[in-house]
């Protein structure tokens, strides 16, 4: 039947309006000289490959620059504690205060009767130690939690130590 209909209009079979079938995909060109019609230029697919580029740029760049209060982390809880030395003379006096996990602070040659508030990190224990010199002598440590009296020990001679500590509860989530 398309033999005929070919026939009919004067044509080849091989050929359809005028154009001679060879293998070749045909794209119909437009009216614009040397662009065909479903084709994209070179320049359009480079312009919105830069302006994609500009936009991943844009977010990358404002994520690394933005300069929002960063998240504020709640302290640790913590408990009051007081620490007493009492005596005459000088001692060496180490102590727990809310610094460094499991660090203490360390005073040489602390002229006696001594005290100090500290804040107390809950799960932390507070602990207060006294070193007595060559001298020796006599001297006590006390630690009060909240006000609370919780420890006392006694130093006594050449180099006498005592140590007083307490727990604290664990912390609250």
């Amino acid at each position: 039947m398309k033999k005929e209909i070919a026939a009919e209009a004067g044509k080849d079979f091989g050929t359809v309006a005028g154009i001679e079938e060879t293998g070749e995909t045909v794209v119909p060109e437009s009216e614009v000289e040397g662009e065909a019609v479903g084709e994209i230029s070179n320049r359009r697919v480079v312009s919105v490959g830069a302006a994609l580029f500009a936009l991943c740029a844009a977010f990358i760049v404002y994520g690394a620059l933005d300069e929002d209060e960063p998240e504020r982390r709640r302290p640790a809880p913590t408990a009051s504690v007081t620490y007493r030395v009492t005596g005459t003379g000088e001692a060496g006096i180490s102590y727990v205060a809310g610094g460094a996990k499991g660090a203490a602070t360390v005073e040489d040659g602390v002229d006696l009767p001594w005290h100090k508030t500290v804040r107390v990190p809950l799960g932390e224990d507070p602990a207060v130690s006294i070193r007595l010199g060559k001298e020796g002598g006599e001297a006590s440590c006390a630690l009060a939690i909240g006000g609370e009296h919780r420890r006392r020990a006694t130093a006594s001679g050449a180099y006498g130590r005592a140590t007083c500590t307490a727990g604290l509860p664990a912390k609250r989530n």
